[in-house]
């Protein structure tokens, strides 16, 4: 467990042996303190963590990381100067350790207790299906391995950290999602979680705004794999040509998975069986095997590739992969519920770039019943505004009876829908949320299956949270 000691001499180099405190995990909102916590109070541009250091203490925070002045009725270790290994000190709690700067403090303790323990760590990045395929992994290691995962999307400077510091003796395996914004925070990443797996979902145009261009994105993401020792192996999605290339940069082992006989391991037979999940053919080596999951969308086949490639590289038999494939918790963000009249309603509204969007509405078209899209703005495309929008206006002209859309962006989708021919009379804009509640509410039969996705800032979450069964 991460003691005191740990703290101290990470930030200081000096270990301080009376402090043996253990500390439970690491906080950075007072609410979500729990006995033995380490409070990282972070000042923000409108909340600062060090107004709640009372309440962070109050919870059971044993210690707190500070940058700024205290009241005195805090007792503070000031850690600037460091610490002389024969000095004197009060190490009760509650008490402040003053720094510099809490979040690089906290990325320091990260980086020295990762060096301390002995587990296996799994990156894993891409545009699309970060999360649901670190779900999945952490899903098929735990059929084996006491396995932490980063919870939510704590994937960046700060959430990977926090996640680390969990991370007490009695784990084997870590599953670490890592964000891309800007070039450079990958390799940092991987420098506080030093992981020997990598893997890579895909490169898509999400962030390409931030980024530049989906070349950008592409160098982002690679850095996991160049980070990876000569002993670890990257996981890599052969049917991505952006990913495909990243074997240039490993170091590491090389595996690749996807849909053509070329990858080491590969499926195909894919059938979608709507809401009961996929059925597949999966090969490898000179072994073949049927596999079903609970995982809604044929698209979702690549997640599975992904799982059972880090099992398969890390030991696992395949009894023990495909246990843990069947589980299928790791679809947290499509949602399934029933409005009051029956009608199927598919909540994807946690985020949205083309390819995600169009992943969805080939699941609409999987579907039975009268297919309806809702579909929204996609933000932070950059240069692939336009022809993302379009792209899927155009599937979803394909796959839906009805297309309703929502906000500016939005037009550009209904226009490209109009342009393959789809009947403009079923073609419908918003520009506000609560006119398709009232839309839907009263032209949805018991027959209908509704897709509703866009990025996350437009809360179209609201649209389902209106029309879904009340229990």
């Amino acid at each position: 467990m991460l003691t005191l000691a740990d703290v101290l001499e990470a930030l200081t180099s000096v270990r301080i042996a009376d402090a043996a405190a253990i500390i439970t995990e690491a906080a950075i909102d007072s609410r979500q303190v729990i006995p033995g916590s380490l409070f990282v109070a972070i000042p923000g541009e409108n909340v600062d963590g060090h107004d709640f250091l009372p309440d962070a203490f109050k919870r059971g925070a044993s210690f707190a990381l500070i940058q700024k002045d205290v009241p005195a009725s805090f007792p503070t270790l000031d850690l600037r100067g460091g610490l002389s290994a024969d000095a004197t000190l009060e190490l009760d709690s509650p008490l402040c350790l003053r720094v510099d700067n809490t979040v690089s403090a906290l990325q320091q303790i990260a980086r020295f207790w990762r060096r301390k323990l002995d587990l296996r760590v799994v990156g894993i990045t891409g545009s699309v299906g970060k999360s649901t395929t670190k779900e999945m992994v952490a899903e098929v290691l735990g059929a084996r391995y006491r396995t932490l995962k980063n919870p939510g999307n704590l994937n960046n400077e700060i959430g990977l950290p926090l996640t680390i510091l969990r991370l007490g003796s009695g784990y084997e395996r870590a599953v670490l999602e890592m964000g891309f914004y800007v070039p450079g925070e990958i390799q940092f990443l991987c420098d506080i979680a030093l992981p020997q797996i990598g893997v890579v979902s895909n490169i898509g145009t999400v962030h390409a705004e931030r980024a530049g261009s989906q070349e950008a994105i592409a160098r982002g993401k690679s850095e996991l794999i160049q980070s990876l020792p000569e002993d670890g192996v990257a996981i890599l999605n052969f049917d991505d040509p952006w990913v495909r290339k990243m074997e240039e940069k490993s170091k590491a082992r090389v595996f690749f998975y996807g849909l053509s006989p070329e990858a080491d391991l590969w499926a195909d037979q894919i059938e979608g069986l709507g809401l009961d999940g996929i059925r597949f053919r999966l090969h490898y080596k000179s072994e073949v095997l049927h596999a079903r999951v609970p995982m809604i969308g044929r698209h979702s086949v690549h997640t599975v590739l992904r799982a059972a490639s880090v099992g398969l590289n890390d030991g696992l038999t395949w009894q023990e992969i495909l246990e843990g494939l069947s589980h299928g918790h790791a679809q947290l963000r499509l949602v399934a519920v029933r409005s009051e009249i029956g009608a199927l309603i598919l909540d994807d509204t946690y985020n949205a770039s083309p390819e995600s969007m169009l992943a969805a509405l080939n699941l609409l078209g999987e579907l039975d019943g009268r297919k309806i899209a809702v579909l929204g703005d996609m933000l932070e495309l950059g240069p692939y505004e336009r022809q993302g929008h379009e792209m899927v206006g155009m599937r979803a002209a394909q796959v839906a009876k009805i297309l309703i859309t929502l906000g500016a962006r939005g037009h550009m989708i209904a226009e490209a829908a109009r342009r393959a021919r789809m009947k403009p009379t079923n073609i419908i804009e918003f520009e506000s949320p609560e006119p398709i509640v009232d839309w839907l509410k009263q032209n949805l039969t018991s027959n209908d299956t509704v897709l509703i996705k866009g990025s996350h800032g437009l809360r179209m979450d609201r649209i389902t949270a209106a029309l879904e069964v009340r229990s």
